[in-house]
């Protein structure tokens, strides 16, 4: 087990709570358990230190901690109250800045904490797009994904253009029931020349790249020595795919509706736009 696995990501993940309105909060006791602090009034300066750094961001302090009281139980089996903190994930990531990081596990949680409040930026600003630059956003992604899916399959033994057409056939199979590439084409009603990946809305763009980079990971990670496995592995992520989305009660891939604009069309038009500027 490695160091970020045995204190840094599950051990902070383990005693994140989320309140009613679906945001992530950390108790200071348990910070001050994790973050190796004996003495409650010793961490207490370190959270001190977190909230002057939050004030001087312009933000304001008691959004990031809020003080609470709470019962805990004694050896005894008598309870006895006790002050604590709610920090959010900016205040915990203020709080392992300011900690002592002679502490292994200090420098673990500066590394969780700021990937974990970037990928909360990253997902806010995705939100904020219009469904075309959203479909703009994830194709573009996908394609670069698609790069390391070819080099991954080609090392397992899909080595022509060919093999690897088959190989992203089956990807499509396991995704959308049994249909190939093809089959999703005229379902789509689409031209010759024109892409299955340029007219899918972001959704449906989504569920790809996630199979994409699941596949990517799974070949590089497993044993697999052929392009039988390989296809065989790109099915059966695929198909994985399907059923969560399934389970999540959300609409077949194939059942999801054709964008009028194809990907080139908002590319144009952007660029038009930045002409414009």
């Amino acid at each position: 087990m490695s160091n970020i696995e045995k204190y840094g990501e599950s051990t902070f993940e383990q005693y994140k709570n989320i309140n009613e309105y679906e945001q992530e909060f950390w108790y200071a006791r348990d910070m001050q358990q994790i973050l190796q602090y004996k003495e409650w009034r010793n961490f207490l300066k370190v959270i001190e230190k977190a909230k002057i750094a939050c004030e001087s961001s312009n933000q304001n302090v008691l959004d990031h901690f809020v003080g609470v009281n709470k019962m805990v139980q004694l050896g005894s089996g008598a309870e006895r109250e006790i002050e604590d903190i709610v920090l959010s994930r900016y205040a915990c990531y203020l709080v392992v800045q300011n900690a002592d990081p002679s502490k292994e596990v200090v420098a673990l949680g500066q590394t969780y904490f700021a990937v974990q409040t970037r990928k909360q930026e990253l997902q806010e600003e995705f939100d904020s797009l219009s469904e075309d630059k959203k479909r703009l956003a994830i194709r573009n992604e996908l394609k670069e994904h698609n790069k390391s899916l070819a080099e991954a399959a080609q090392n397992v033994g899909v080595e022509t253009p060919v093999d690897y057409a088959i190989f992203q056939n089956y990807g499509y199979k396991g995704l959308y029931g049994g249909l190939g590439q093809k089959e999703i084409h005229t379902k789509r009603g689409l031209k010759k020349s024109q892409k299955i990946l340029d007219y899918m809305g972001s959704t449906e763009l989504a569920a790809n790249l996630f199979r994409a980079t699941q596949t990517d990971e799974k070949l590089r990670r497993e044993n697999i020595s052929s392009k039988l496995e390989a296809n065989k592995t790109h099915f059966d992520v695929g198909a994985k795919v399907r059923k969560t989305i399934e389970e999540l009660g959300g609409t077949m891939p194939e059942d999801l509706p054709t964008p009028s604009k194809s990907i080139k069309q908002i590319e144009k038009q952007q660029f038009k736009e930045l002409d414009n500027k």
